[in-house]
């Protein structure tokens, strides 16, 4: 008895002392450069996305749209696709127009591992006055967290691991345990999140003195913001937020049991930053840079291999992840294509069509009158 008694003491101190949470890539901005273009019928480029993101909304397109319509209807996670949304307060029509998300070039010689490629680029118009605002900056589309792996031709069609072609080639180093799903590995999902411990930033400070936020949805639909620090500094640095309720000592934990199948696997997708600027603070143009988004956390189910293939059994998990996927699916295209039908309406022009002759007399008389009223 007593020798039963010590080695349960001490498999509880050899648990006790086990680091239980792992490290993943949530997001990293350096992988959506935009690598292929989309063109028109007669050669146009339409715009130009990251190939690995790319996701078609043509199957929520009418009957009415054309083959080379639909063949358009792409979009992706390349950084110019991202979107500022403002609260009510900083809305204005300078501000809608001109706050934007770009590529960002960082310098060869910058001493950083990321020297030469691309980051995020962010410019956010606040207004002048006192004003509380904040501005998000959100994908284009809610990352869907069950997108299964394809790959991308140079057209843009989107088509099915062969039997020759191997998940684990879409690997990155960030994130070694991703291997199912197209959105895991460095954009934007990770799959397998308990608790969070915590949350790390990559950012260019321009002694901004605003707040920065990361907001993050779970598997239930439920999206939560953590604070990650002012931007008050000059230079790259590493944002970090601790969990203040994080027990890393096990005897201290309320223990919870849950049933192995078929509970869905827990997993947490990137929803976006939040800007936000104090009233007493300086307004006007915020312009910010953002390499990645790291979390640590423990893992909610442990991966082992079970005597009995449960999913190939029953197939429950299966099904909740197809219709979850087709609910994800069904919702971005309809957004995307009422905003392809608005960019279509969209003035092209750039200035009115002269009703004189461009090289008259009369013509040149008037502009030179006007040149004249002007002084």
């Amino acid at each position: 008895m007593k020798k039963t008694l010590g080695l349960i003491a001490a498999a509880m101190l050899l648990v006790g002392g086990v680091a239980f949470a792992d490290e993943a890539m949530l997001i990293d901005f350096t992988q959506l450069d935009a690598d292929y273009e989309l063109t028109d019928a007669d050669g146009n480029v339409v715009s130009k996305q990251n190939k690995r993101t790319t996701m078609d909304y043509a199957i929520s397109a009418g009957s009415t749209f054309t083959k080379q319509q639909k063949d358009l209807m792409r979009t992706s996670l390349s950084l110019p696709e991202w979107e500022v949304t403002l609260n009510s307060s900083a809305k204005t029509v300078q501000s809608l127009a001109d706050s934007q998300v770009v590529a960002a070039p960082v310098k060869e010689s910058a001493d950083v591992p990321f020297a030469g490629q691309n980051v995020m680029g962010v410019r956010v118009v606040f207004p002048t006055w006192n004003s509380n605002a904040n501005a998000k900056i959100v994908p284009p589309f809610d990352i869907p967290a069950y997108e299964p792996l394809s790959t991308v031709g140079d057209d843009g069609e989107r088509k099915a691991l062969s039997e020759d072609e191997d998940a684990s080639s879409f690997n990155v180093a960030q994130n070694p345990s991703f291997e199912k799903t197209l959105f895991e590995g460095g954009f934007g999902v990770v799959k397998n999140v308990g608790t969070i411990k915590s949350i790390k930033v990559t950012t260019l400070g321009m002694n901004f003195p605003h707040g920065l936020y990361v907001h993050l949805t779970d598997n239930d639909g439920v999206e939560r913001r953590y604070f990650m620090g002012y931007l008050g500094f000059d230079g790259w640095k590493e944002l970090r937020w601790n969990n203040p309720q994080y027990i890393s000592e096990i005897r201290n934990r309320e223990i919870r049991v849950y049933p192995i199948y078929p509970r869905g696997t827990p997993f947490i997708k990137f929803a976006g930053f939040e800007i936000t600027r104090d009233a007493a603070h300086i307004g006007g143009d915020f312009i910010g840079y953002f390499k990645d988004v790291k979390i640590i956390y423990d893992k909610a189910i442990l991966t082992s291999d079970r005597d009995i293939a449960d999913e190939d059994l029953w197939g429950i998990i299966g099904k909740k992840e197809a219709d979850r996927q087709n609910a994800e699916m069904s919702k971005f295209g309809n957004k995307q294509v009422n905003r392809y039908l608005e960019k279509s309406k969209l003035a092209t022009e750039e200035d009115f069509v002269s009703s004189l002759y461009e090289d008259s007399d009369s013509n040149a008389q008037s502009n030179a009158g006007q040149a004249a009223d002007a002084k």
